[in-house]
């Protein structure tokens, strides 16, 4: 045990034991009842689920997301990414000011709320098309299959520049390496990470090389050809950049979609609201983020010492934010456990992060949600469970693996 542990309330429970991943938030209560800021003897770093206290360390000037910063068993867990570090560096997401400036600022633009809204009609057409499929299919449908996952996936892709033929091939890759930034990895996930790191680097390159021959109307083209106070992109960044985007892009966005259903399925007067009022989508999205959203945990490593509710993090120590905790802090949010579409403040979550590492891809992730679902209801309004879901094997990214429904 650590000097710094010595000093802090021990964890009641580990919240993130694969018998809490259907349903972790009665274990955070149970971590939240021992303490606001506590240590977790198997992750060996603080837990933060209260969400002042989770604002408080994103603000930290303190707070770093190099991982070269963190504790040991931090470093352990991130040792999972090696394999993609050594073939493109580190990913945009772990680096920390300056290198971090330069990079969100060279690829910032494709993301702004006016370029996500000229995006939108786009948007809609393919959430047409897919439902039409579904549709036209017949029987029930798997709403993780038939929407949740292609619909970002293709919008990713055509911003990036990826052909429609080779969008399935990503899949696996992509799904590979999201694995690798939960709290414990284990060795087989790393070496499979590793396999899908090299693939997809492999074929970044030869698609680089092509737009670099002809470039076109897309993200990539423009990242290559990018400029931010005269420094382009190093090929190392470029590749991690479109990895870090796909990924990101395509996994934040299935799980709220995902997510967020299941929780109007199980909340069917809930539902019946939102169908019967569809102006509350923006606020029913931001809800769902709230009560059961997509990323569930982020980590800062101390550069200093900090005080976070009443507890010492000293100099050197890894703090586990675990932002679906902070979601359902009931200082904050009124009776949390409820599921409520006209929340008044349902957008006061920190889902997508707060500060400069703030989603970057929150407006398109929001766009996505909030035409997507409507259309579903609008085009199956008597949906219904047709089975319990499945929920995929990750923490930090939750996320249902398939969803059911009789329609």
């Amino acid at each position: 045990m650590t000097e710094a542990a010595a000093a802090a309330v021990a964890a009641a429970v580990d919240p993130f034991a694969p018998e809490h991943r259907e349903d972790p938030y009665p274990a955070y209560e149970q971590v939240r009842a021992t303490g606001r800021v506590v240590w977790s003897e198997v992750q060996e770093a603080f837990l933060v689920t209260g969400y002042d206290d989770c604002l408080e360390v994103l603000r930290h000037p303190a707070s770093s997301t190099n991982e070269d910063n963190a504790t040991v068993s931090a470093r352990r867990a991130a040792a999972a990414e090696a394999p993609l570090i050594e073939l493109a560096g580190k990913p945009m997401l772990f680096a920390d000011p300056p290198d971090h400036t330069r990079l969100r600022g060279l690829v910032s633009k494709a993301f702004t709320p006016k370029t996500v809204e000229a995006m939108r009609p786009h948007i809609a057409e393919i959430v047409d098309r897919l439902l039409d499929h579904a549709a036209a299919r017949g029987g029930d449908l798997d709403i993780v299959a038939d929407l949740a996952f292609p619909l970002p996936v293709i919008v990713i892709a055509e911003l990036l520049g990826v052909p429609l033929e080779d969008q399935e091939q990503l899949k696996p890759w992509s799904r590979d390496l999201a694995r690798t930034i939960d709290p414990v990895v284990s060795e087989e996930t790393a070496n499979q990470a590793g396999l899908s790191a090299l693939q997809f680097v492999n074929y970044l390159n030869a698609l680089i090389e092509e737009r670099r021959a002809q470039p076109r109307d897309d993200l990539l083209s423009a990242l290559i050809a990018a400029e931010e106070e005269g420094e382009r992109l190093l090929h190392s960044e470029l590749l991690i950049m479109c990895m870090l985007l796909f990924v990101a892009g395509h996994e934040t966005t299935q799980n709220l979609i995902g997510n967020g259903m299941l929780a109007l399925l199980r909340n069917p007067a809930e539902m019946q609201r939102l169908q019967d009022d569809p102006g509350l989508a923006k606020n029913a999205v931001e809800e769902m983020l709230r009560f059961d959203g997509p990323v569930q945990l982020t980590a800062r490593h101390l550069l200093d010492h900090a005080e976070v509710a009443g507890t010492p993090i000293p100099k050197g120590h890894t703090a586990i934010l675990v932002l679906g905790a902070a979601g359902r802090d009931p200082q904050v949010f009124e009776d949390p456990a409820r599921f409520d579409v006209g929340r008044p403040n349902a957008n006061r979550h920190i889902g997508f992060g707060h500060g400069i590492h703030f989603c970057l891809g929150a407006p398109l992730a929001r766009a996505e949600a909030q035409i997507a679902l409507p259309a579903l209801l609008r085009r199956f309004p008597a949906m219904k469970l047709a089975a319990e879901p499945e929920h995929r094997e990750t923490f930090t990214l939750r996320g249902l693996a398939s969803l059911p429904v009789s329609v």
